[in-house]
């Protein structure tokens, strides 16, 4: 289907993007593309004005705090996740899961920013995001402020980033010593949708888990950093899955508690505990 006629702007630096999306009522910011053009064929949504990032330097490029957190620009693919060394050094499990994004097509193009603004409930950055402690930075034309993983995420495609604002950065700590990661999902087919993902941070015994599909928003429960306590505070949840033709809402429960105990096993392993 053909798309239908709107006003296209190409900014080169985040305050003239900023002030393009304030310009307009309905004006979407375009990152990778790879949700967006596609709601838009559709005619799902019909922005007045699409905003295209693509030239705003300021949004790439990944690099390294005075406190050695990962500073990621909202426009970093997940191919530059997959690649960079300092995400392989401070925090590897983003590359990682990165590279079991989709195919390489989508990981050339989509981009960090434009995973969490979608916040689609099987996207796999939410959850990293939820367990790693990242801070998220939005600007707008009058001020730039930085929330929590726990206040970003608010329901399904809705973030904290709102009209006439945009996401800039993302600040995730490296891991401390004697922290680690874990990443468990079951997709469908193998770079699929998933039907359950469940990320994992594991420090001094305790375990920090975030579970995507199962709510509009990732659900993270914290347990002791055995199977018995993993799996009953997942139980213990409120998970609210969706019932479809690929997993029945009981299912994908069952799945979150067997997959949170994979994750946080894969951060123990790597603990060496």
């Amino acid at each position: 289907m053909l798309l239908r006629e709107v006003e296209y702007a190409r900014p080169e630096t985040i305050d003239e993007a900023v002030r393009l999306l304030s310009s307009r009522e309905d004006a979407r910011a375009l990152a990778g593309g790879q949700s967006l053009v596609n709601v838009m064929k559709i005619r799902v949504a019909a922005p007045e004005l699409v905003v295209d990032l693509n030239r705003i330097e300021e949004l790439r490029g990944i690099s390294a705090a005075a406190d050695g957190s990962l500073v990621l620009g909202a426009m970093v693919t997940y191919d530059e996740l997959i690649r960079s060394d300092a995400v392989r050094a401070a925090r590897p499990i983003l590359g990682e899961v990165a590279l079991t994004i989709a195919d390489v097509q989508v990981r050339n193009r989509g981009t960090v920013g434009g995973n969490l603004c979608v916040n689609d409930p099987t996207n796999h950055l939410p959850p990293l995001m939820a367990t790693t402690g990242a801070t998220m930075t939005i600007r707008s034309l009058e001020a730039e402020r930085t929330v929590s993983s726990d206040e970003f995420f608010l329901g399904v495609y809705l973030t904290a980033v709102t009209p006439g604002e945009m996401l800039t950065r993302v600040t995730v700590p490296a891991l401390a010593p004697g922290e680690s990661d874990g990443w468990a999902s079951v997709t469908l087919g193998k770079d699929g949708t998933g039907i359950v993902n469940v990320a994992a941070t594991v420090a001094a015994g305790q375990a920090r888990i975030a579970i995507g599909c199962v709510s509009a928003v990732p659900v993270v429960v914290e347990a002791e950093a055995d199977e018995v306590s993993v799996r009953k505070a997942v139980a213990d949840a409120d998970l609210d899955p969706p019932s479809d033709v690929h997993a029945s809402a009981d299912f994908r429960r069952h799945l979150a508690q067997v997959l949170a105990w994979r994750a946080v096993g894969q951060a123990l392993e790597r603990t060496g505990a």
